[in-house]
């Protein structure tokens, strides 16, 4: 059924945005556009492997006319900030979350990364302005400004968290950063580099206060990109006192993204439907 509705949305034609004027970035002189994707790994399961992005853009995938919910997701794909999974965990969820009634935009941030040892702040950048962005656009997407969130997958889990938890990482540009940057809701699967290398804390540049957005986590326990990502997350939320769904599965690995398999993780779509619902992300105004 899935598979089905992928075809649907892939068939359609999305909207592309730049996120930037002009499509350049903060701070950058000249952007070359376009990117390259990497050759198919022959020991790895098939996916569209995008890097050597630098003029960031906003996809956007509208739901069937007539079955909009007025809510919006920024999908950030995963890739080690190297590369973006980019059907894996970009436009395979879109379709997803528009059988839900959910407008998606699929992030194209910045990559690769340009110091291998440090975490990039481009991305962020990128992040909070597809944010802002998407909000700016809210009446012609038919969605509400305060019903926006952001979906990350692995380093893209990193990035959504940053964005639900940092203040703006760039000088306002225009009118469209008079907006907030922070989303309304996050969902976050197998994140990574959240926590200390002793795996018993968040590291230093995470600070979860109450002003956090509600929250869903997905992990597998013999993921190599540990669950404690995800559940150190959840117990700052919770001391917090922000609202929370933490699901860790018992197998399932990495990078599993909504394609379908016998280990109890891939259930995490139907948990995180009902999250949303839940949480009225999906309901009437």
């Amino acid at each position: 059924m899935l598979s089905v509705v992928i075809l649907a949305v892939l068939a359609a034609k999305p909207e592309v945005l730049d996120v930037w004027p002009d499509g350049k970035p903060p701070g950058v002189a000249a952007v070359k556009g376009g990117e390259t994707v990497q050759p198919d790994d022959p020991k790895a399961r098939k996916v569209i492997r995008l890097t050597d992005v630098d003029r960031p853009t906003l996809t956007i995938y509208r739901p069937e006319a007539g079955k909009e919910n007025g809510a919006c997701v920024v999908i950030c794909p995963g890739g080690a900030y190297n590369i973006l999974a980019w059907d894996l965990e970009g436009t395979e969820v879109a379709a997803w979350l528009n059988g839900l009634g959910v407008t998606a935009a699929v992030l194209k941030y910045r990559v690769p990364r340009v110091e291998k040892d440090e975490l990039p702040g481009g991305p962020l950048q990128d992040a909070q302005r597809a944010i802002r962005l998407v909000r700016a656009n809210a009446e012609a997407w038919k969605i509400y400004p305060k019903r926006v969130g952001v979906l990350g997958f692995s380093a893209g889990g990193h990035l959504a968290a940053s964005a639900s938890l940092k203040p703006a990482s760039y000088e306002a540009l225009d009118k469209i950063d008079e907006r907030p940057c922070r989303p309304d809701f996050t969902l976050l699967i197998y994140p990574a580099y959240l926590v200390t290398k002793k795996r018993d804390a968040l590291t230093d540049d995470f600070k979860v206060t109450k002003a956090a957005p509600p929250m869903f986590l997905a992990h597998a326990h013999d993921d190599g990109v540990p669950a404690e990502n995800s559940v150190l997350l959840y117990l700052a939320l919770k001391r917090a006192g922000v609202a929370a769904d933490l699901h860790v599965y018992s197998k399932g690995g990495h990078g599993f993204g909504l394609r379908a398999s016998k280990d109890p993780v891939s259930t995490w779509p139907a948990r995180a439907g009902e999250w949303l619902k839940r949480e009225g992300w999906l309901g009437a105004k």
